[in-house]
Parts: C-alpha cells; sequence; structure tokens
C-alpha cells in the first residue's frame, strides 16, 4: 500500500498533502508559462519577431529564442515568490542554489524547433525532486490544452482523468516513439540502431519534444519511447507521468556512444525494448568493426 493509499510516507519522503501541494505549484506555472508561449505562437507580431531572437545553443541545429527565454523568466519570477528557499535547475541556464533540498527541474519550452516551424508539438515541463529523487510533475501541451501531472505515490493524470499503462502489445505491434540529438555524430549512431528497431516494431513516430512523448506512453498514444541523451528537465516532470501510471523508465548506457538512452513503456514491453537496443547497438558495432578501414 502507498502512502498515498493510508500508510504514512517513507521516511525522507514528503507526505502526500506536501506532495499534491508540490504539483498544484508545477500545474499552475506550467499553464501560465503555456499561455505566454501560445501568445508568441499564434500572434503574427509575436512570431514575426521571433526570428530575429533566435540564437544557437549547443549546435547549429539546436536553437533557443525569446519565447524560450521569456517563459523561464516567468516561472523562475514565480518560482521566487511562491518557493522562495528552493533550488531551480533550468534549461536556459536560469536557476538557483537552495536550503529547502527541493529542486525544481524546468524545461520552459521542450520542443523549440517544433515552436520556430510552427509545428503543434511541444511543451512546458516542470518537475520538482528531491536528492534526485521525482516529487511531482506537470507538463503542460498548450496546443491542446492538455495538463499531465504526476505526484510521488498519487498517481498521474491528464486534466482529471487518471492514466494507467497497460500490459502493452507484443513488441512487434508495439508502436514506438523516439528522438534524435543535435550533434552529427550522436544523430548518425541512433540513425543505425533505428535501421535495426524499425523492422521488429509497428511503426516509428517521433515527435520532437520528449516531454510529450513520455506523457503520450502513460496516455497509450503510444506504446513505448526511446531516446539517448535526454537533460534532466527533458524526463523530470515526463518520467514521473509514466512511473507513477504504472509504467517502467529504463536507463541504458552503450547503446550509442556518449550518451545514456531512457527506455519507457509498460514494464515488459519496456525490457523487450532494451533488449532489443542494446543487440542493435552490439550488432552494429561489430560491423563497424569488421570493417576495412582506408587510409
Amino acid at each position: 500500500m502507498t502512502a498515498a493509499a493510508g500508510q504514512g510516507a517513507s521516511p525522507g519522503e514528503p507526505a502526500a498533502a506536501e506532495i499534491r501541494e508540490l504539483v498544484d505549484v508545477a500545474a499552475g506555472l506550467a499553464r501560465e508559462a503555456g499561455a505566454l508561449l501560445l501568445g508568441y505562437y499564434e500572434g503574427a507580431a509575436p512570431r514575426a519577431g521571433l526570428a530575429e531572437t533566435i540564437r544557437s545553443k549547443s549546435t547549429r541545429t539546436d536553437l533557443v529564442t525569446a519565447a524560450d527565454r521569456a517563459s523561464e523568466l516567468l516561472i523562475l519570477s514565480r518560482l521566487s515568490q511562491l518557493r522562495p528557499g528552493d533550488a531551480v535547475l533550468a534549461e536556459e541556464g536560469g536557476g538557483r542554489t537552495g536550503r529547502t533540498g527541493l529542486t525544481w527541474v524546468v524545461d520552459p519550452l521542450d520542443g523549440t524547433i517544433n515552436f520556430i516551424y510552427g509545428f503543434p508539438a511541444f511543451a512546458v515541463s516542470i518537475g520538482c525532486e528531491r536528492e534526485g529523487m521525482r516529487l511531482a510533475g506537470a507538463v503542460f501541451d498548450p496546443v491542446r490544452g492538455e495538463l499531465f501531472t504526476a505526484g510521488r505515490g498519487l498517481g498521474a493524470r491528464l486534466g482529471d482523468l487518471p492514466l494507467a499503462v497497460g500490459d502493452g502489445p507484443p513488441l512487434a505491434e508495439a508502436l514506438v516513439s523516439t528522438g534524435f540529438g543535435y550533434a552529427a555524430e550522436r544523430r548518425g549512431a541512433q540513425a543505425r540502431v533505428l535501421q535495426s528497431v524499425l523492422p521488429r516494431v509497428r511503426d516509428i513516430r517521433r515527435a520532437g519534444a520528449a516531454a510529450l512523448d513520455l506523457c503520450w506512453v502513460a496516455a497509450g498514444r503510444v506504446d513505448a519511447f526511446y531516446e539517448a541523451g535526454l537533460a534532466p528537465w527533458d524526463l523530470s516532470a515526463g518520467a514521473l507521468v509514466v512511473s507513477e501510471a504504472g509504467g517502467a523508465v529504463e536507463r541504458l548506457a552503450g547503446v550509442v556512444p556518449s550518451a545514456e538512452t531512457v527506455v519507457a513503456g509498460p514494464p515488459r514491453l519496456a525490457r523487450e525494448l532494451a533488449r532489443l537496443l542494446e543487440g542493435a547497438s552490439a550488432a552494429h558495432g561489430e560491423a563497424e568493426a569488421a570493417s576495412p578501414t582506408r587510409s
């Protein structure tokens, strides 16, 4: 029985009432930031000026916009008012140390490239953690007006609807979502793994926003998800939504070089997909080692 079902919280774990409060804060901030993003997305004047404010992050294909920065500034400002003692880790560099042991992990705009192109798949993701333990999270999709929330021991929801991951189909019948990194070398490695995965599943989807991919696993819109090189802000809220819906979130090393791969889905299906990914990586590694070199 979980703490939410009547037992006290485990040592070092917040009580259900505190977790509910954290979920409410995350949800309110995600909605507010999402409304701001939607103004940029739908407004002709703001979008016309957006191109002038775009700059590169890690690579020339990894971009940040004025909308990212405005959303992050809003969230950090509200957290300073609502949770002044908590630490913050945010994608665009904003953040602060804290004294409570709680850390808010913020992605102010997950799916920036989609946002820039007008492709309707982006979100605000806000999680709250204590020493790596995910406690609360909210992912808001402003285009669809959908709010995904989760609290440790309290379950996951889409709006007021509880989410529950089922058993999932056999791997060969699974609809699997994935994503790709921005660095060319990593994308090449991911493409080689995908060559082995695609014939072994029903089909592949690539939406371009990991937080949404994870929530869509919990909602049953895709059966499973995998991606290499995700950052903490990509995962914090969405991974909690999956686990609180009864799904599994696994971490694999070595599928692609220098990056951890996250796999999410119903527990059995996630394990099968993980084995497939590890086998695909090994097979491509052996093939490359056997290929003749040229001088």
